[in-house]
């Protein structure tokens, strides 16, 4: 598949490890929800949601909107704590898009995409590594108005899961949407596994997110092509010129991640 030596693969995968190992930032508390540590609030939105009186601290503990649980209820009101954050200006945009709020295998609720960060909340990402049958890897780079990492490489595929979307519905619609593969096109992929947890401080807060990736190798002739707008190139690229991209830190760290796992374990 590859000929990059393990000496050099090994290294550069512990160095991103390592970025992917962060404490939650400054000043941010573990938050619970329904009666769940689920999180780590940073002090902007503490101050917000203190002032909105939906929080009550506890033990250097933030509990949001104590004592309701599971259902309908629960969700309307993390609807107005979006609200809330997003008027005092803690959010990064506002995807009008759902994701579920999950801890210690339950589910709790559903927010605006937005606020998981803020709120240090458990992210689940979907990734394919897709191959030509020579050998190549299929990777893309992220449109320059993208607001997380604009301009740099990342895998072909690779997006959150959405609230409600089982993993495989996640990845075969985020197949359809950057990369132009429907169904048909994927009929060789592997099942999804997860790579790692990843830790990183952002600068709207803290993410906690699981990267889950498959493999494939597309067909000749196959040519992905983005539907979405989000990617602005596509290129199928030797596996040393993509590692070498890596080291030079052109990869989105989630990406380098998912892309050196694999040919680790491969080779």
């Amino acid at each position: 598949m590859h000929s990059i030596p393990s000496t050099r693969l090994t290294p550069l995968y512990d160095t991103l490890r390592a970025r992917a190992s962060e404490p939650p930032p400054e000043q941010a508390l573990p938050l619970d929800l329904a009666g769940h540590r689920c999180g780590w609030i940073t002090r902007a939105a503490q101050e917000a949601l203190r002032k909105a009186d939906l929080t009550v601290s506890e033990d250097g503990i933030v509990r949001l909107l104590p004592g309701r649980p599971p259902g309908t209820e629960l969700d309307a009101a993390l609807a107005h704590v979006a609200q809330v954050l997003r008027e005092a200006g803690c959010l990064r945009g506002w995807r009008n898009e759902l994701l579920d709020i999950r801890a210690d295998g339950e589910w709790l609720g559903t927010i605006e995409r937005t606020a998981m960060r803020p709120l240090g909340l458990l992210t689940r990402a979907v990734h394919l590594n897709a191959w030509t049958p020579d050998g190549r890897l299929w990777v893309a780079r992220r449109a320059l108005d993208k607001a997380t990492d604009p301009g740099m490489w990342d895998t072909l595929v690779g997006g959150l899961v959405s609230s409600g979307e089982s993993l495989d519905l996640a990845l075969v619609r985020e197949c359809g949407e950057e990369a132009g593969l429907d169904a048909p096109d994927l009929q060789s992929r592997g099942p999804l596994r997860t790579t790692l947890r990843l830790h990183r401080r952002l600068p709207e807060g803290y993410q906690v997110e699981d990267l889950l990736a498959s493999r494939c190798v597309l067909e000749p002739g196959v040519q992905p092509a983005n539907r979405d707008g989000e990617v602005m190139e596509i290129a199928a690229m030797p596996v040393d010129e993509v590692v070498g991209l890596v080291e030079a830190d052109e990869f989105t760290l989630e990406a380098a991640l998912v892309i050196v796992e694999e040919l680790l374990r491969a080779g």
